[in-house]
């Protein structure tokens, strides 16, 4: 093969390489979009081409031009292994509300989804006293009249589980929680529907036992029981639905983009999302087990951190992060496998940027 015609059936794949190393080495840490995962294959294709070309005696630019692309893919490939603790308190700290900020649509769309629903299924069970058998059976109804019930000394725990001590009511409230927010997510690859069923039915759930036990005359134990997590096990729902709604998003509307690659980038955008919902559940868990749950202390006492503890959500999501780490926002993963020209068209008319 003449070497005109090598450069033209071997370029692109060039020029994906140089790209894919020109974001790498542009940044402390690969950002989500950037697919590090194709730098291994790019390599061993450049490697073989660098191979040809000396072996053939191709013009001495294009071998120095290989040798560099093969060089630098070298450094890159056995860089040193990243600083797990490190990289978790850096998502945590700015990772994971940034990417929630940049998806600000599709969670207020989740929040509507699960909030809506709870809100009205409140309402409607403190007014109607039967409504709340539309949900339950007249066994679970008994179950949660007994668990708030203003005699129990462990508020929020069955009788059957009385015996429990916190640190297994802890891992049981993980357990739980994470199975919930793991399926919300989940259910999105279903077009959506999984996702907004998931929302809107532990939204009715949610709201039809609070206003069910409001009319009962049980509303002081539930309210100053669930006040403690409810800003961080609550938001976290609505963020693994954001999660779940940006996957169906690539499959309803992946753009210019193909539907799988609008899924690939999607679904790396989500992990953060999804890794700070399980923080977030963690966190409820663990104060839901230890302080929730403990009648001794004061409504008053526990309503006040309740309204603390949403001030300080709302400022940790709409405030951290801001002015710190800008590589963040990473360059559209389908950049890569197209011309400048194409990548511009495609992020002008995406809907993911």
């Amino acid at each position: 093969m003449r070497q005109q015609r090598f450069e033209q059936v071997y370029a692109p794949v060039w020029r994906r390489l140089e790209g894919l190393l020109d974001d790498l080495e542009a940044r402390r840490r690969p950002a989500p979009s950037v697919p590090v995962q194709r730098l291994p294959r790019l390599l061993r294709q450049v490697s073989g081409h660098y191979a040809t070309a000396r072996a053939r005696g191709y013009s001495p630019g294009l071998i120095a031009r290989l040798h560099d692309l093969v060089r630098r893919g070298y450094r890159q490939l056995h860089k040193p292994r990243p600083n797990w603790p490190r990289a978790f308190l850096r998502m945590a700290v700015s990772g994971f509300p940034r990417a929630l900020r940049r998806r600000r649509g599709l969670f207020a769309i989740a929040c509507a989804l699960f909030f809506g629903p709870m809100l009205a299924m409140g309402i409607g069970c403190a007014a109607d006293p039967t409504l709340i058998y539309s949900l339950l059976d007249g066994a679970q109804v008994a179950e949660y009249e007994a668990m708030y019930d203003p005699s129990n000394t462990r508020l929020g725990r069955a009788p059957s589980r009385a015996a429990d001590d916190d640190v297994m009511m802890f891992g049981f409230y993980v357990m739980n929680n994470v199975g919930i927010a793991l399926r919300t997510f989940a259910w999105g690859l279903a077009a959506g529907v999984g996702s907004v069923f998931i929302l809107a039915m532990n939204g009715l759930f949610t709201g039809g036992v609070a206003g069910h036990l409001t009319q009962l005359g049980y509303g002081a134990p539930f309210w100053s029981f669930v006040s403690g997590h409810s800003a961080l096990e609550l938001t976290a729902i609505a963020i693994a639905g954001t999660a779940g709604l940006l996957l169906s998003q690539a499959i309803l509307a992946p753009g210019r983009r193909s539907r799988s690659a609008a899924l690939r980038a999607n679904a790396a955008e989500s992990v953060p999302l999804v890794m700070g919902a399980v923080l977030l559940l963690v966190l409820a868990a663990v104060v839901e087990a230890f302080w929730s749950a403990n009648a001794a202390i004061p409504p008053e006492i526990k309503y006040a951190v309740g309204i603390a503890g949403w001030i300080l959500v709302a400022a940790y999501l709409g405030l951290a992060g801001r002015g710190i780490d800008p590589d963040d926002d990473g360059p559209d993963t389908d950049s890569l496998d197209k011309g400048p020209a194409e990548a511009k068209a495609a992020a002008r008319g995406s809907l993911w940027t």
